[in-house]
């Protein structure tokens, strides 16, 4: 028989943290994800969506042993940008058993009922910047910190449950960096340069985080971004949560910021990319920085001990994308990747209706090789 409780104290967070760890220790193609993040994400404290989310999360235990867990979530903000009432699923992660992920989904569209939803829909996670659907191809890939990773059984359990379709699909592609920045690319960013004045730029880490480059970066996203699946526009406190986590750590070369001279510099676009800290999260073996998890993070972040970099965010303004923006920002980055020595870049998921960024990659040798799914259903 499952049991089901909801959890509260912080022992039971890290409960619910390293459930999922445990669960994929043996699986060769799962990185633990970092425990630091995992755990200010869950932190109703910490997490600063959770001034338009509540949520709850649950434990399920059989025999006392715990084995499966999820996230009941409902952002308002959402919900209402998109006029209707869903409650989420996520951090949902289960052993292969139908009785747990039945028990778990249940209790969510229970509690769901409660709030006066009318829609289940998930994996997804409190924002539009969490990691979002469940994995239904690729699941002999290597994993990375920015993506759910799952058994190939979860998608069999959904099936199973019931009353559940598609909501949304989102791709990962594995591009191969070139060795050199294709001609065609040159062409077009001499083009641009001389008819726009549009210039591809770096910027001192001071410069990005202090002066005021990052948060228009962010600004700039939710313009990109505000027509994409269940996205909730980011505010000034969730933009200043994401540069002190994320942006502040960027390898400021990793980062290529677009701006129109012709309208006093005014940024337009951006791409943000990281080393793949996927190996280096496997040799910590719990996602956590101590005793010495720090060390193999540091040396990827530092010393670029991979050969796979993670293109996690591009954006271009709208009136820009046809001006050629975005090659800019290629014809940048592929030169930072080759000087480091990446060899890959794996992209960020993109949902596979948006032709926009998707045609970007026919000009590389790139292919599916990751396919997440979010489902829906009646309560």
């Amino acid at each position: 028989m499952v049991e089901i409780k909801r959890i509260e104290s912080e022992r039971d967070i890290k409960k619910f943290i390293d459930f999922r760890t445990a669960l994929y220790k043996d699986d060769p193609c799962a990185v633990p994800y970092l425990y630091m993040d995992e755990h200010d994400a869950l932190s109703k404290k910490k997490n600063r969506a959770f001034a338009f989310c509540e949520a709850e999360y649950y434990l399920a235990y059989k025999d006392g042993k715990v084995v499966g867990r999820v996230a009941a979530i409902i952002n308002h903000k959402a919900n209402k940008r998109w006029n209707r009432k869903s409650v989420r699923f996520g951090y949902f992660d289960f052993i292969d058993d139908l009785e747990v992920s039945t028990a778990l989904i249940d209790t969510v569209k229970a509690y769901g009922r409660e709030k006066g939803m009318e829609h289940i829909i998930g994996p997804v996670g409190f924002i539009d910047m969490d990691r979002e659907g469940m994995l239904v191809e690729g699941f002999d890939v290597m994993a990375t910190m920015h993506a759910n990773h799952n058994y190939a059984y979860y998608p069999e359990h959904i099936n199973a449950i019931g009353g559940f379709e598609k909501d949304n699909d989102w791709v990962q592609q594995m591009v191969k960096v070139p060795e050199k920045v294709p001609e065609k690319f040159v062409k077009i960013t001499e083009m641009i340069g001389k008819r726009y004045n549009l210039r591809a730029k770096k910027v001192t880490r001071k410069e990005l985080v202090r002066g005021g480059y990052a948060k228009r970066l962010f600004q700039i996203l939710n313009e990109c971004y505000k027509d994409l699946y269940e996205f909730s526009e980011l505010d000034d406190t969730q933009i200043d949560q994401l540069i002190e986590s994320y942006i502040n750590l960027a390898d400021t070369n990793l980062v290529s910021l677009v701006f129109d001279e012709t309208e006093e510099n005014k940024m337009v676009g951006f791409g943000v990319s990281f080393p793949s800290f996927s190996k280096a999260l496997r040799r910590t073996k719990t996602g956590k920085l101590f005793p010495f998890g720090w060390f193999h993070l540091a040396r990827t972040l530092f010393f670029h001990d991979t050969d796979v970099v993670d293109l996690l965010l591009i954006g271009v303004l709208p009136e820009y994308r046809a001006k050629g923006a975005n090659a800019l920002i290629f014809d940048d980055l592929i030169k930072c990747y080759n000087r480091y020595g990446f060899k890959n870049a794996l992209t960020l998921a993109m949902m596979e209706t948006n032709n926009g960024v998707l045609s970007a990659w026919q000009h590389f040798d790139a292919k599916t090789v990751k396919r997440l799914r979010s489902y829906k259903a009646k309560l």
